[in-house]
């Protein structure tokens, strides 16, 4: 019987290192899609910037005879004319720091008053019956109704102006806070019942974060309409250090259009401004919470 000769098998032979190809570095998808959307909504906005800027021109050059484009002068005159100018432009900005901090306080006052006088008729029907009317009537008379009375009462000055701001901005924060604190939905309610739940935790723990999102929307709404209100506290009230509506007041008086322009379009960058940083905050903080797109 022959001898087995034992072989040891061979060693594997030794594989080249295989180097993968290194993948293009991309964008995260989620910084991609907020670039975006980012710019899907700023597009609209230079575009209706370009189209005022076109209307702008066409009516001074085209429908104005020379010697009546002082009525509107075109953009490159107005800009030249004050921008440069550190006499315009320095007591202008002075101005709207001063309507700023007044839509600012008028607006956080209209927000805690509408906020409470929301809470308070959610709780008791019968304070809904007495007091909501009382917000109708605020929001349905006309601010330029009242501004005379509110300088007899309370002077000319800043706070009169507060005064305006909140008289305009907080109806939108009550309807917008009684609205959300009444949308929870019942069978929650019901579950808290069953809970022998208390008045203070129903409100706490149910009411109050469901009325989130309706709570924000009115905050957007009534700081657009605060600075409304500054603007026109300052164009009526006079007393104390003039804001951007005093300006416009001023301006207006003497005829002096380039300032009068450069006035209106520092106003209306700062309504937009104040909206669109309260819109985004709405974006932010409700989308956080509830995971909701596109608001």
């Amino acid at each position: 019987m022959s001898e087995k000769t034992l072989v040891a098998p061979a060693a594997p032979a030794a594989q080249a290192p295989v180097v993968a190809a290194a993948a293009p570095i991309s964008a995260p998808p989620s910084f991609s899609r907020a670039a975006g959307a980012a710019g899907s909504r700023a597009l609209p906005i230079v575009l209706a910037i370009v189209g005022i800027l076109v209307l702008w021109y066409a009516v001074s050059y085209l429908l104005l005879s020379e010697s009546r484009r002082f009525l509107l002068p075109p953009p490159h005159q107005v800009v030249a004319e004050t921008l440069g100018n550190p006499q315009i432009i320095g007591p202008m900005l002075v101005a709207l720091g001063q309507t700023t901090s007044v839509a600012l306080i008028g607006l956080a006052l209209a927000v805690a008053i509408g906020m409470g006088w929301a809470i308070l008729m959610s709780q008791w029907r019968i304070a809904e019956r007495i007091l909501y009317p009382y917000a109708v009537i605020l929001q349905t008379i006309p601010i330029l109704a009242l501004t005379p009375l509110i300088g007899i009462w309370m002077g000319y000055g800043i706070p009169a102006r507060i005064v305006v701001c909140v008289i305009i901005a907080v109806f939108p924060m009550i309807s917008n806070t009684l609205f959300g604190l009444q949308s929870a939905e019942a069978s929650a309610h019901d579950l808290f019942t069953l809970n022998k739940a208390s008045r203070w935790q129903r409100l706490t723990k149910l009411q109050l974060p469901a009325a989130i999102p309706a709570i924000f929307t009115g905050l957007r709404n009534a700081a657009g309409l605060s600075v409304i209100g500054a603007i026109v506290g300052d164009f009526f009230f006079q007393q104390g250090s003039q804001g951007i509506g005093g300006l416009l007041r001023t301006y207006t008086l003497r005829l002096n259009m380039e300032s009068l322009f450069l006035a209106i379009i520092f106003t209306a960058l700062f309504g937009v401004l104040v909206f669109s940083i309260f819109a985004a905050l709405d974006r932010a903080v409700v989308g956080r919470l509830f995971g909701w797109k596109g608001r």
